[in-house]
């Protein structure tokens, strides 16, 4: 259940903290952060996608009290949620990168899922582009 962890903060701080990292994974496809943290985002984000896959106006309002710019919101529901439409959960990624120099604490890369194509698709593309070209 998302909300559990307390991350050192108070509730205040902490709610304003994870809107304004969840407004930021939307709005830019990923965060690089510590682990706990993004196990929360990642966990908060999966909600607000939830929520835009049902693209009523009492969602887009439960999002809009959730997420800190209108234009995310816009692009949770015109780009990131119809993308996800067919699937349910599992949106969000995070890999482990290591220890931070500073403190020690792990740190972790959040992203969205998206459905891009393999590198080998790409390859394929590139190779008929050419062959257009020379001929």
């Amino acid at each position: 259940m998302p909300g559990t962890r307390k991350l050192g903060r108070p509730t205040a701080h902490r709610n304003a903290m994870l809107r304004g990292m969840v407004t930021f994974l939307l709005e830019n496809g990923k965060i690089e952060t510590t682990f706990t943290r993004a196990k929360e985002v990642g966990a908060l984000t999966e909600k607000m996608i939830t929520i835009g896959k049902k693209n009523t106006l009492a969602a887009r309002r439960q999002a809009l009290a959730f997420i800190t710019k209108e234009s995310v919101v816009k692009k949770l529901f015109d780009e990131i949620a119809p993308e996800f439409a067919d699937k349910n959960g599992g949106y969000v990624q995070i890999f482990k990168l290591g220890p931070r120099r500073g403190d020690g604490a792990e740190m972790a890369l959040i992203r969205l899922i998206s459905d891009e194509k393999p590198a080998s698709d790409k390859k394929d593309a590139d190779k008929t582009k050419k062959a257009e070209k020379k001929a």
